[in-house]
């Protein structure tokens, strides 16, 4: 029997376009719902009924939450295709090590941007701190495994996405202060999973304009 997977996400989600790329370097096929973050369908509630939010990946009817521990479960779930994870113990704590650093601190602070007035200068500087400290990680690497894109690189490509929603509302040009950074998500998207999980920065930027009335 073929394994049923199906994601509940929402297009502009960076967390929801980490699982998209992973099912998409394992060659996985699953149904796409989209999901209308203000009215919430009965399925995510059913399926992830702790935070109610997205992505929620269900594999054969049950649900796996938090868009990390999906990378990790779909990479351990189809092994075959396109390792995720370096089977190195200490690597790949090191590598999730920087998952965790990036859902922390980038997702925490990016946030502050644009969602809590009164922050962004501050938020701004802190953000391009934090970009710094991915770009000394990442040093002269083509991926932040190396030559292999993996979990660090999933971690955190979707909010490349956001860049110029950062920009606009931080005032600042993320691109010129982390060149180096900007040139790896450029690398990254050459890749087709990355290419068709990242939406256009310019549709980013118009949809957060529409949720905060600022058309």
């Amino acid at each position: 029997m073929a394994d049923e997977v199906i994601l509940l996400d929402l297009w502009a989600s960076m967390f929801g376009m980490r699982t998209r790329i992973a099912l998409a370097e394992k060659k996985i096929k699953y149904h796409y719902r989209e999901q209308d973050i203000e009215n919430k369908s009965s399925l995510l509630l059913e399926m992830n009924p702790v935070h109610k939010k997205i992505p929620v990946l269900i594999h054969n009817g049950k649900p796996v939450c938090e868009s990390l521990i999906q990378v990790e479960y779909i990479d351990e779930t189809w092994p075959r295709e396109n390792p995720l994870l370096p089977s190195d113990p200490y690597q790949r704590a090191h590598a999730k090590f920087w998952g965790d650093f990036i859902d922390k601190k980038v997702n925490v602070t990016a946030r502050k941007i644009w969602a809590t007035k009164g922050e962004e200068k501050e938020a701004s500087k802190e953000l391009i701190e934090i970009l710094k400290t991915l770009e000394a990680e990442l040093g002269e690497k083509h991926y932040f495994g190396g030559e292999t894109f993996g979990y660090v690189d999933i971690a955190l490509i979707g909010f490349y996405s956001w860049f110029g929603v950062y920009d606009k509302f931080g005032n600042m040009s993320i691109e010129s202060e982390c060149s180096k950074l900007v040139a790896w998500a450029k690398r990254c998207l050459q890749r087709e999973s990355v290419a068709k999980a990242l939406p256009e920065s310019e549709k980013v930027t118009a949809f957060i304009y529409q949720c905060l009335g600022l058309e």
